[in-house]
């Protein structure tokens, strides 16, 4: 194994912050042709938001990791080693394998790719994308050992997408899981959440880990009953073995009318994300962050319009799981000022600062029907595994403010009720308790009609 990473300190104080991962040399991957038109996974997107991060002084408020590439063994913790020898290593490395089973194919652009999006180049694609993976290792590491408190990994290419022995969609090496079997094996690690909150399901994730009740990999993504890039990512599909329940898949389905937005991402976190998530219990949260369900972004590569502050928003909830052990991975996105402004966003939750105000219209929208409808077909899948789901799903046909709201009055309600159970003990009430409480204005909150009533 490699030497542990240090980090280069940028503040005073010895207490732990939140690191930072980015090398230049991430930005050397790039088709030959040049063309960031033709190809959207292109070098302007680390540089984009590295320099928003820059100039905002978000980086000095940082711990900056030093970066290294990755290891062939620790790619080989998730990949196969032809898989590892033939996008890790240099061609002279490819003699041993056999050369029949390489699939590089000439792209329309002139340049060479895996496929007709993941582009190849001999020189730099292989030093990127270990490097991608060395950054995502070294932050989830050290913020598990508490040298610092979480962490941001601005990494290209991205990985979800990457199986093990299958390169697809920009995707070689699934930076991600490769941090997660890292802290499983070399680190004890007991629970691990992967948390995928990309507009493309991460089928790479979810083939390595599904038989894995140590590691719990939430998908949040557009799927459109299998008709939308990867393809992959049903509601059914919820693990084998022992590891059956610990894949969850809350896939989007009715197309664009309306496009989605914070309304319907809040009600899928706070009726199913976060009650499993709270359930399961987890050591630590990776995130792979792809902000490609931001505005911006044309229908084939998301179509709806997430906000940066419902990004930061998710990253402060999750932050409460774990004492603060988060840790984000750049995944898609291509839109370049909704990613800086989601990637500015979130590091400055994980610095601690407050997120941003999410736009009142869309805290008193209810979800749309057709994500009440993508919702409730998650939770009748997840819900003999997670009975969780029974008390808490709800509140998915609500609004943000209304579900906030139901919460508070929940809660005075039960205040209420325990007042009332001392003075039980001290004296022989007049009425029984339910009268007095309806007397004194609680009432059962009920959410306003937004769509099917969940089952």
């Amino acid at each position: 194994m490699p030497e542990p990473p240090t980090l280069t300190r940028r503040r005073s104080s010895t207490s732990p912050s939140t690191g930072l991962a980015y090398d230049n040399q991430m930005l050397k991957h790039a088709c030959v042709c040049g063309n960031n038109i033709v190809h959207p996974e292109h070098a302007g997107r680390l540089q984009s938001i590295w320099s928003r991060l820059l100039e905002t002084g978000l980086v000095t408020r940082c711990d900056r990791l030093r970066p290294r590439k990755a290891s062939t063994q620790e790619l080989q913790t998730c990949h196969t080693e032809a898989h590892t020898l033939l996008y890790g290593t240099s061609s002279l490395n490819r003699h041993k394998m056999d050369t029949s089973k390489v699939t590089f194919v000439r792209l329309p652009c002139g340049g060479i790719g895996v496929d007709s999006d993941t582009t190849w180049n001999e020189i730099y694609t292989a030093s990127a994308a270990r490097m991608a993976v060395g950054c995502t290792v070294d932050l989830a590491v050290r913020t598990w050992t508490g040298d610092i408190r979480n962490g941001f990994a601005i990494v290209r290419p991205p990985g979800h997408h990457a199986e093990p022995h299958q390169a697809m969609g920009f995707c070689f090496f699934n930076s991600v899981a490769i941090a997660a079997r890292i802290l499983q094996r070399e680190h004890r690690v007991h629970k691990i959440l992967i948390f995928d909150w990309g507009v493309h399901h991460g089928n790479g994730t979810q083939e390595i880990f599904y038989s894995d009740p140590r590691v719990l990999v939430i998908s949040l993504h557009r799927y459109e009953n299998g008709n939308f890039f990867p393809g992959t990512g049903s509601p059914n599909d919820c693990g084998v073995g022992e590891g059956i329940g610990f894949n969850v898949n809350i896939g989007w389905n009715g197309g664009l009318n309306p496009p989605l937005g914070d309304a319907e991402y809040l009600a899928a976190f706070r009726s199913v994300v976060l009650p499993i998530a709270r359930e399961f219990a987890p050591d630590i949260v990776l995130v792979s962050a792809g902000f490609d369900a931001t505005d911006g972004h044309l229908p084939p590569l998301g179509g709806y319009r997430v906000s940066p502050a419902c990004y930061g928003y998710m990253t402060r909830q999750l932050m409460q799981l774990c004492d603060g052990r988060v840790v984000l991975a750049l995944e898609g996105g291509y839109d370049l000022p909704s990613i800086c402004d989601s990637a500015e966003e979130c590091t400055r939750v994980l610095l601690g600062d407050a997120p941003s105000q999410m736009d009142p219209s869309e805290l008193a929208r209810a979800p749309c029907h057709n994500a009440v409808m993508s919702l409730q077909d998650a939770v009748s899948v997840q819900m003999k595994y997670w009975p969780c789901l029974q008390a808490s799903t709800k509140s998915a046909v609500c609004s943000f403010n209304d579900a906030v709201r139901s919460e508070k009055e929940d809660k005075d309600t039960v205040s209420a009720m325990a007042s009332l159970s001392m003075q039980h003990q001290h004296q022989s009430p007049m009425m029984s308790p339910p009268r007095v409480l309806i007397q004194q204005g609680f009432h059962p909150v009920k959410c306003l009609d937004a769509g099917r009533p969940m089952d």
